[in-house]
């Protein structure tokens, strides 16, 4: 528990980042539609456009966040959680000044470029934080509490999109990232798993320490892009781990169905219930709330009890039902009463990162929890590739048969193939990971 305590102040960070990110979201449908489509609850351009956006940040950031995780095991996390932290801030100020089409184009322009760097790294480095600051008996919980923190600023920032303007939102927003970034500097100390390890920080207040006085400029460069991630690299991790390989699979096909969500679940139900900027609030909240309370008091109890496998096992289980039950939703109020499955699917997450984690030492934290973003972002590519096109031909008049909900199936689909993975694994000791370290470096 002294363990958690110290982690206050990541904890807080990630509230006000997550605060600012997450009150934008129910707002942003609406404001899509009236740039694009005006006076429509039905908009193809739309819907492909936020899918193309989602294709291009997985893309960047496959590449990207791994790089970034990596190099924090380096350079510290704190130093690397700036950039991402700092960028976010830009594409909110513009949507913060005008909501206008020609404004919403350079929202929609510089919110992709931000995203490949920001969208993945935060929460990438944010685990690895807290995996520096605790053992392997506590992980899987310290990892579901700091979802829990996250789920907490979901809460919050949907009840602040609630009951604010569209046009302070993205204000409001705009000043919550730029404090969030504050903050971190001034508050959060660094984590570097290995000091020894460090040739000269990126980010300093004092003068630079250089370990290897005959060390030339070059030389460090080509050092730090040596220890960038290959695919040769991750491949290497998973041959060297089976139950790493098995979780990175898990990961792939559950972002499948989350980036398949993201990318349609809003706009379906626009289109079949004519949903609007309070009603998506009303339900983000409520699954905030079920979400929050299950990963800061159910999953500490639960993890040690019956570990993060079955856990993960269930939570997908789970997901499957909730997006079959989503697809043939017959009124309104369907969706409000399956917010009650969320309790149990927000476990996946934390459980894939908590599993993957205990694969790799303490120095290679950065590494592994990277690849798996990773390999989330290139499902994210793929993702909006397979279901945008689907929603809108199946929300359309030319859909070859009538099923609106025909994209969520598919959706379960996804997240079943997932759980039929994730009850083939089987947890690996502490002990059988002692001085096993896999390292990736050639």
């Amino acid at each position: 528990m002294e363990k958690l305590t110290g982690l206050s102040h990541l904890f807080v960070t990630v509230f006000l980042s997550g605060f600012a990110s997450f009150m934008v979201v129910p707002a942003i449908t609406d404001v899509t539609m009236f740039a694009l489509c005006p006076g429509q609850d039905e908009c193809s351009l739309a819907i492909y456009l936020t899918g193309f956006q989602q294709a291009i940040i997985g893309l960047g950031a496959m590449i990207i966040t791994p790089l970034i995780g990596n190099l924090s095991d380096e350079y510290g996390r704190k130093a690397l959680l700036t950039l991402p932290m700092t960028i976010s801030i830009i594409p909110l100020v513009i949507l913060a000044y005008s909501r206008s089409t020609n404004f919403f184009y350079a929202y929609f322009v510089l919110k992709t470029l931000t995203a490949i760097i920001s969208e993945g790294s935060t929460i990438c480095l944010s685990l690895a934080y807290v995996a520096d600051h605790t053992p392997d008996e506590q992980r899987a919980s310290a990892f579901g509490i700091l979802a829990g923190v996250g789920s907490a600023a979901f809460v919050g920032g949907t009840l602040a999109a609630r009951f604010l303007p569209t046009d302070s939102t993205f204000q409001v927003s705009a000043f919550m990232t730029i404090l969030a970034t504050v903050y971190m500097r001034i508050l959060l100390k660094e984590s570097i798993p290995n000091g020894d390890g460090i040739k000269q920080p990126l980010l300093k207040g004092a003068p630079d320490v250089i370990k290897n006085d005959d060390d030339d400029g070059l030389g460090k460069t080509a050092r730090v892009f040596k220890r960038i991630p290959s695919v040769g690299n991750l491949i290497s991790m998973m041959r060297n781990s089976v139950t790493f390989s098995q979780a990175a699979v898990v990961s792939f096909f559950n972002s499948l169905a989350e980036g398949g969500t993201l990318a349609s679940l809003l706009y379906f139900l626009k289109a079949r219930f004519h949903y609007n900027k309070n009603q998506f609030a009303d339900l983000m909240l409520m699954l905030g709330v079920a979400g929050t309370v299950s990963q800061l008091f159910f999953m500490p109890m639960l993890a040690p009890a019956i570990g993060e496998e079955k856990l993960l096992s269930i939570g997908l289980l789970v997901g499957c039902l909730n997006m079959f039950i989503h697809s043939i939703a017959w009124s309104a109020w369907v969706p409000y009463a399956t917010t009650v499955f969320s309790i149990i699917t927000v476990f996946v997450q934390p459980s894939i990162r908590s599993i993957a984690s205990k694969q790799v030492g303490p120095n290679e934290q950065g590494k592994a929890l990277g690849c798996i973003s990773g390999i989330s972002s290139f499902a994210n590519i793929i993702s909006p590739l397979i279901f945008s096109p689907l929603t809108a031909l199946f929300l359309s008049e030319g859909a070859p048969f009538y099923f609106p909900g025909f994209s969520i199936m598919c959706i379960g689909l996804a997240s079943m193939i997932a759980f039929i993975q994730s009850i083939m694994i089987k947890g690996v000791p502490s002990s059988h990971r002692t001085g096993n370290n896999h390292s990736m470096e050639a």
